[in-house]
């Protein structure tokens, strides 16, 4: 039985080389694999590698693993043993106490998804919470979910929030389509202009998502950083 206070699971160094190490070790001791060889063929194979890839993604940023997934500690056991029950991960008694202090945005997210499920069963509702959490983080929402790229947030927002995904239909970029739901579902108006290619902040909502995935980027950092050569002078005295 392994403890979810260890290695994979724990907060370590946040130097950016034991921050991929972490995320890949997470991933790994999850699913088996890297997440560059992710199977997700299939509707399961897929969950699976979302949550793996979003529980990565929180252990990079350090801190703890509930919050920072956007889980209680109780959450957090139920999700690994119903989506790994052959890694036997168990929870320390520390982390299962550990319960979120949500703010009002992240509440606000959440509650939009929960309303917009499409499929059965707990997945839907601890998605929710962990999409919500990590939409508050800095980067691209794909990004911050640890996921390798924009098609595979699309295809988890289409496969369990169906009917709010089929409301992008302007392929808005998903953070801001949130936003702007929130605000269209309470009567009011987020934009500035009634019709987006005539906004000066087209590009915010509609601009390019593509790039490296977080893990994948900063790995290719550390490599290169460990490949360059050290050139040492001797100045004269």
């Amino acid at each position: 039985m392994v403890e979810a206070n260890f290695h994979p699971f724990r907060a370590a160094c946040a130097d950016a080389g034991n921050e991929v190490q972490r995320g890949i070790a997470t991933y790994r001791a999850l699913t088996g694999v890297p997440p560059e060889e992710a199977d997700i063929a299939t509707d399961s194979n897929f969950d699976c590698h979302v949550l793996a890839s979003i529980l990565a993604a929180a252990s990079m940023d350090g801190g703890a693993l509930p919050e920072r997934a956007g889980l209680s500690g109780h959450e957090l056991a139920a999700l690994l043993d119903h989506h790994f029950p052959s890694v036997g991960v168990k929870v320390s008694e520390q982390l299962l106490a550990f319960k979120c202090d949500e703010n009002d945005e992240i509440a606000m997210v959440r509650d939009l998804l929960l309303k917009q499920r499409s499929t059965e069963g707990r997945i839907g509702s601890w998605l929710a919470a962990m999409i919500a959490r990590r939409a508050i983080e800095p980067n691209h929402l794909w990004e911050d979910l640890g996921l390798r790229n924009r098609g595979e947030l699309s295809r988890l927002l289409s496969r369990h929030f169906a009917p709010l995904a089929a409301r992008n239909n302007n392929n808005m970029r998903w953070k801001r389509f949130f936003y702007r739901a929130l605000c269209e579902d309470e009567g009011l108006v987020m934009c500035t202009t009634p019709v987006c290619t005539q906004c000066n902040e087209f590009n915010l909502c509609f601009g390019e998502e593509s790039g490296e995935s977080r893990m994948a980027e900063r790995r290719r950092d550390v490599l290169l950083r460990t490949a360059r050569p050290v050139i040492s002078v001797d100045w004269p005295v």
